[in-house]
Order: structure tokens, then C-alpha cells, then sequence
């Protein structure tokens, strides 16, 4: 059996849930374990890699048209589907939290990681996903992602937004951590990143037409935005 690349880069869905957003927002946050390969100890957006099967989950809704159209920039095939069934999956497995409609699976055949939703009649729904960031981990690393960051307000996740009781054990500490105080936890360099990209959209619902990407590879890195755009700087 061939071993897998472990430093090849992995196409990733992470999700910000914020809370409030109106009167206090707060974020979504979990602390990764001391022992973890990637980002030890830090305070993170649920997320993590995308599965085969992902491209084949049934969305109730798909994610905004404006979305799926950034998705698709400096991508070698659309990803669009995946990388939402995606979020959603990592959202619900690391944090017991669910974005999803009433409706039925189109086969009795559920998917292992999906059986939760079926179980509450639900079909995961990307509609309220907004696709506002993507970022590559830089070489050198001992994990490489790129990672598209979505956005979506805690209203629309069904059920109790305080209970983390179906959470697997990959994130503790789960909370909802005002904006105003998350730089007091340690964070990664790109969540901070992020953060200030979150900080700046609190009071705009709309999906953004222009999205952030910070690109790593072994020549340069880059910070582009996905609209067609020249590099906004070089490094």
C-alpha cells in the first residue's frame, strides 16, 4: 500500500461561526492538542481536510452563486461542491454543531460521517456559507493546506449553539470567544490574518466579491484577491 504524502498540499474547509454579530460578536474557537502535527496548542477555526466523498454528499441548498465563482479562480477543477460538504462535515465532527435543512437523503445508503444528520432529518445546506479567505500553508511545514475559509452566522446553525456534547476530541476548549478579546489566545499568524478580515465584515452580511488569498509556494508568496486582480504585495 503506498504511504501518502503527508507534506503534499491538501485542499481544506474551515468555518467561522460568528455569534452576535450585531450587538457582540463573538467567534467559534477550539485549542488543537500539544501533540498534534499540525499547529500545536493554538486556538483555531474548526476545519480540516477534504474527503473523496465529500463531492458526493447532497446539498439541500449550494453555497451563493458569487461564492462557487471564487471558488472556482486559481483552481485547476471546481471545487465548490466538496469544499462545502466539506465545512459543513468538519463543522458538525469537530464541534456537534449543524448546518442543515429538513429534508431526506436520496438513498438509504447514508454516509458514515453524515448518519447524525440523517438521524435529525436533515440535509447539510451550503447556502449561508460565505467564502471569504483562502490561504496555503507555507513549505516546510509538516502539514499543507489550502484552505478556503467560510463565514456563516450563528443563526442559521440548527440547534443549541452551546452544546458541543456530539464534538469528536480533535478541538477542546470549544467557545465562543468575543472578537473584541480572540488576540488574547494563541493564535496562528493566518487566523490573526483572517481575523482582521472578519473584524472588517461584521457589519456587511453580503458575500464579498473580492476574497483575500495568501499564497505560498517554494518561489514567493504572494497576497492576491480572487476577482481577477494583480498581487496586492510580494514578499
Amino acid at each position: 500500500m503506498t504511504t501518502p504524502d503527508k507534506t503534499a498540499i491538501r485542499n481544506a474547509s474551515t468555518v467561522i461561526a460568528l455569534r452576535d454579530r450585531r450587538k457582540d460578536p463573538h467567534v467559534l474557537m477550539g485549542q488543537r492538542g500539544a501533540t498534534a502535527a499540525f499547529m500545536p496548542n493554538k486556538f483555531v477555526f474548526p476545519g480540516g481536510a477534504v474527503d473523496e466523498a465529500d463531492a458526493s454528499v447532497p446539498l439541500a441548498r449550494p453555497l451563493p452563486g458569487l461564492c462557487a465563482q471564487r471558488l472556482t479562480e486559481e483552481s485547476p477543477r471546481d471545487l465548490a461542491h466538496a469544499l462545502a460538504a466539506a465545512a459543513i462535515r468538519e463543522l458538525w465532527e469537530e464541534t456537534g454543531l449543524m448546518l442543515g435543512r429538513t429534508g431526506d437523503w436520496p438513498s438509504p445508503a447514508v454516509p458514515t460521517d453524515w448518519t447524525g444528520f440523517a438521524d435529525r432529518g436533515l440535509l447539510p445546506s451550503a447556502e449561508a456559507l460565505q467564502f471569504v479567505f483562502r490561504a496555503i500553508t507555507p513549505p516546510g511545514r509538516p502539514r499543507r493546506f489550502d484552505a478556503r475559509f467560510f463565514l456563516v452566522d450563528a443563526d442559521v446553525i440548527a440547534g443549541d449553539l452551546d452544546d458541543f456534547s456530539a464534538a469528536c476530541d480533535e478541538l477542546s476548549h470549544l467557545q465562543w470567544v468575543p472578537l473584541a478579546r480572540v488576540r488574547d489566545f494563541d493564535l496562528p499568524f493566518i487566523t490573526e490574518v483572517v481575523l482582521a478580515e472578519i473584524a472588517a465584515r461584521v457589519e456587511d452580511t453580503k458575500p464579498p466579491a473580492s476574497v483575500p488569498f495568501f499564497r505560498n509556494d517554494d518561489e514567493e508568496s504572494l497576497f492576491l484577491r480572487l476577482q481577477g486582480k494583480s498581487p496586492m504585495a510580494r514578499t
